[in-house]
């Protein structure tokens, strides 16, 4: 008896990448090579801005997204940090907004000539630099180096290896630094709002907000995947080895209150895995891919219920579709590229041109450029 193989009718099975010309990558671009396991890039619909190498400090380029071709050695970064920058995040309400996070232990925000300026915020001189920064970027990119920020976010007594906007709510940055403490800010009055500290035994390794931000989770070296309620400062729910390997894992929220991660297993082969935040004993879908160790950073779609998998170092996007049936985390395809990636940014649903059928864009950086990557759902 022959058995026929069933495949799940899905009107994202057949998604495809599809790398931009040549002409239209960001060329010439010195990527850094800290080794802490960040996105590297930060994407909005005005600007793309990446962390490069920089002497003497950290830097970052920021490039209006029609800025393509080679960029010139001399164009201007953002470089207020005196230590690498480990992470940059663009603010989801504001597109010249962006915050930063880096090795001397700083959050900063940054704010421009002419354009819109955070109310009541304390004098940078005032300020240690032991804490995160905001910038905000000239409506029309860099024309000189930046290197003064609008805020610094003064608290992390180690580097600071994580910052995000919260989605919903103006002016609300979490940052998360190698002193295992979560800090909640109100950028506008550079106050503390939440301290959360003796949550985490160990390094921070990923920070993901619910869709509605009333809870973020967060996944830790110690193995645990941990929900926090910020309000109340406790943990709502916890996974104790979520994944048994010893290398980084990551968390992320799904826009109906589950969680994916990815991680390693004992024997050191990447995982992924669902897990639902009311009964955390037992995973709702469990994948393993293969033996390689790059660490696998996650890509949430909540329109299309899709996430996108890129490991640092690998050549290839995964990406799956997240389902109510079991098993509940379907492969769909993957997008295979001759160079292994850096680091990776990821457009807002905003920026994007539904009229070509573009359902995501990646900003895949090489050792010298950063290249788009547009995967789309063809329609007739």
């Amino acid at each position: 008896m022959s058995f026929r193989k069933v495949v799940r009718q899905s009107k994202f099975r057949h998604v495809f990448g599809q790398p931009v010309k040549t002409d239209q990558c960001y060329d010439d671009i010195r990527v850094s090579r800290v080794t802490w396991d960040s996105t590297f890039c930060a994407v909005n619909p005005s600007f793309v801005a990446i962390i490069v190498e920089a002497s003497g400090g950290g830097a970052f380029l920021v490039l209006p997204l029609h800025k393509t071709g080679r960029i010139d050695k001399s164009y201007p970064t953002v470089c207020g940090h005196t230590g690498p920058v480990l992470d940059i995040d663009w603010c989801p309400h504001n597109d010249h907004v962006i915050a930063s996070g880096s090795e001397d232990c700083t959050v900063m925000v940054r704010g421009g000539p002419g354009s819109w300026r955070l109310a009541g915020v304390t004098p940078l001189c005032s300020l240690s630099p032991l804490s995160p920064q905001v910038w905000q970027i000239p409506e029309n990119g860099l024309s000189q180096p930046l290197t003064e920020p609008v805020v610094v976010l003064e608290g992390h007594s180690k580097r600071v290896g994580i910052v995000t906007w919260h989605p919903t709510a103006r002016n609300v940055l979490l940052s998360a630094g190698c002193d295992n403490v979560v800090l909640i800010w109100n950028v506008g009055t550079a106050e503390e709002l939440y301290r959360l500290d003796g949550l985490h035994p160990d390094l921070i390794y990923s920070v993901s907000w619910s869709r509605d931000g009333s809870r973020f989770c967060t996944a830790c070296k110690d193995k645990s995947v941990r929900v926090i309620d910020p309000r109340r400062g406790t943990v709502v729910a916890e996974k104790e080895r979520a994944h048994e390997g010893a290398r980084p894992m990551r968390a992320i929220f799904l826009a109906d209150g589950k969680i994916f991660t990815t991680g390693f297993s004992r024997m050191s082969e990447r995982q992924l895995a669902l897990w639902d935040t009311e009964n955390l004993e037992e995973p709702m879908g469990l994948q393993e891919l293969d033996s390689s160790n790059g660490t696998l950073l996650p890509f949430y779609d909540p329109d299309t219920n899709v996430v996108y998998v890129c490991g640092k170092g690998d050549s290839s996007i995964r990406y799956f579709e997240i389902t109510e049936e079991p098993p509940y985390i379907h492969f769909l395809n993957t997008f295979t590229s001759k160079e292994p990636q850096r680091g990776m940014g990821w457009m807002p649903k905003r920026g994007l041109d539904v009229s070509k059928c573009e359902i995501a864009r990646f900003y895949k950086l090489h050792e010298r450029k950063c290249e788009p990557i547009i995967m789309t759902v063809p329609r007739k």
